[in-house]
């Protein structure tokens, strides 16, 4: 079993095409920032410290795959649902559900890697054998 965390997002003018809709980059930016939240709610120390004493530098995004249900405008107030799917061996997969209190707005589902640079190498990235501290974490 995964923790589940909720990060509330608050919608601003400036998210809204001109009708006054959620631009839908948007959802996918939020999804994006509730990737982080679950982690550092969950006890993960955050990226810049975690590189200091591991190497590890982030989990980018490897695939995407966002399912729109309904629209939102602004000034309301959105909840992120966010967990862990499945953990593999080097990726893992992350269900996000987009509320509007009981309202399913969007969800999506993200592959990401635990990436170091290898050999000190500040231009690549390197995926990494997901560290069964951070799973236990997140359990």
């Amino acid at each position: 079993m995964t923790k589940t965390t909720i990060w509330e997002v608050d919608v601003l003018f400036g998210d809204c095409d001109p009708a006054g809709i959620v631009f839908f980059p948007n959802f996918n930016k939020w999804m994006d920032a509730s990737s982080l939240h679950f982690f550092l709610q969950c006890g993960v120390p955050p990226w810049r410290e975690l590189q200091k004493t591991t190497g590890i530098i982030g989990t980018p995004l490897l695939e995407l795959h966002t399912r729109f249900l309904k629209t939102a405008t602004y000034g309301e107030r959105l909840q992120v649902h966010t967990w862990v799917e499945e953990w593999r061996d080097k990726v893992f997969l992350q269900h996000h559900r987009v509320m509007r209190a009981e309202t399913l707005l969007c969800e999506g589902r993200e592959t990401r890697a635990f990436v170091i640079h290898p050999d000190n190498d500040p231009d690549r990235i390197k995926a990494i054998r997901i560290p069964e501290s951070i799973r236990l974490l997140c359990s």
